[in-house]
């Protein structure tokens, strides 16, 4: 891949709706993406291989549940920072994005949200520093858009339960040291249980011949016959409510995320056209290509305000799961559009491993589908508008 020449579109000036402590942060997170991940990314893509010494350094940049108490090891910070860095480590690579959002939004919040202070004291700490990494566990074989009708369950055995079933498509699952999973107890509730590593009957294989995401690592987590402790039971959660509002958590960081890896299609885009000479001149002098440019630096900015807009919304408390998934779509949308249009402009050159385009583009495909559909985030909004459910 070529050098990492990345300088980051803003322009409505956003920059200057952050604070000091924003841009530190942003800035510390895109210098380490530029050092740490652009250099090896390409390789760990073409090998679909878990670049795993990247997680000493996403725990030491606080990128593991940053907006976590630091009593609990998280970093303290606002919902904007944490936006931010999802931004800037989307910008690298969707894979290494999604394993730092799914260890803090999916797995260290739900525990922060619904667990016992001893489950807090046990598990945040060490998840935080990247020392023990997590995976959750909702998503079935035949239960994915629906998740109420999974079909994982557990029974009460005295000073335990016995968990049976298996989930799909869940990131991090193949190194993860423990899971958040999400089955039914004998009454058919919905509940969230801490499955670790080395409990009988518990395995994670691993998922090949993904053509995205290829730098994160997928699996399944199959449960047959598992001992579970009541006291990895989440006391106080039950029905969907626990697991959505973890998805809502996650679904604002992708809102921001994917405008990280649209910024480096146009970015890139821009800086080939420029210097990309045909007919005489630069591509860029085109109309056609101009016309392309100019439509993505408008979606971009208006995601980046959207962004910026909903992040101060989950500052103050007042962020609905609707307004999240709205934004999650939107982002999710039009990033899959500018990576295509992208390609587009710099032709063969697009789909090869020197340009980070036909990556972003094959990562995409992965992060308009899952945290919920493009298809379902229409209809969460429609039905926030009209009052009338459209899912049954």
């Amino acid at each position: 891949m070529l050098k990492d020449l990345f300088q980051s579109p803003d322009y409505f000036h956003v920059d200057d709706l952050l604070t000091e402590e924003h841009l530190m942060v942003r800035d510390a997170v895109r210098q380490w993406v530029k050092k740490d991940i652009s250099p090896i990314i390409e390789d760990a893509c073409q090998s679909a291989t878990f670049p795993a010494h990247i997680i000493k350094g996403l725990g030491e940049l606080g990128c593991f549940g940053p907006t976590i108490p630091q009593e609990y090891g998280g970093g303290g910070m606002d919902h904007i920072a944490y936006g931010l860095m999802m931004q800037e480590l989307e910008r690298g690579d969707s894979g290494i994005r999604s394993t730092a959002s799914v260890q803090g939004s999916l797995v260290m919040y739900p525990i922060f949200t619904f667990g016992s202070e001893a489950q807090k004291r046990k598990y945040l700490p060490k998840l935080a520093t990247g020392e023990w990494m997590g995976c959750f566990g909702l998503t079935e074989p035949d239960h994915g858009s629906d998740p109420g009708s999974m079909i994982t369950h557990f029974k009460d055995a005295g000073d335990h339960v016995i968990l049976n079933g298996a989930k799909m498509w869940i990131s991090n699952a193949p190194f993860a040291q423990i899971a958040v999973v999400w089955a039914k107890d004998e009454e058919g509730k919905i509940r969230g249980l801490i499955v670790e590593r080395g409990m009988e009957g518990f395995t994670t294989p691993e998922t090949k011949g993904k053509w995205s995401l290829r730098a994160s690592a997928t699996g399944e987590l199959v449960f047959d016959n598992v001992k579970v402790p009541k006291e990895n039971i989440f006391p106080d959660t039950k029905g969907l409510k626990g697991p959505l509002s973890c998805l809502s958590s996650a679904r604002y960081g992708i809102a921001w995320g994917v405008i990280g890896a649209a910024m480096d299609c146009y970015d890139t885009a821009l800086r080939y056209a420029k210097e990309r000479i045909q007919f005489g001149k630069p591509i860029a002098g085109f109309q056609l290509t101009q016309k392309k440019l100019s439509e993505m630096i408008t979606e971009i900015t208006k995601a980046q305000l959207m962004n910026w807009r909903l992040g101060v919304l989950k500052n103050e408390g007042k962020a609905t799961p609707a307004q999240i998934s709205m934004a999650k779509r939107n982002s999710c949308d039009i990033a899959t559009r500018i990576a295509r249009d992208a390609r587009q402009i710099m032709g063969g050159a697009g789909i090869t491993g020197e340009y980070s385009i036909m990556r972003h583009m094959m990562n995409l495909e992965s992060v308009i589908t899952y945290e919920g559909t493009h298809e379902i985030h229409l209809l969460i909004t429609g039905q926030d508008i009209t009052g009338l459910d459209a899912f049954h």
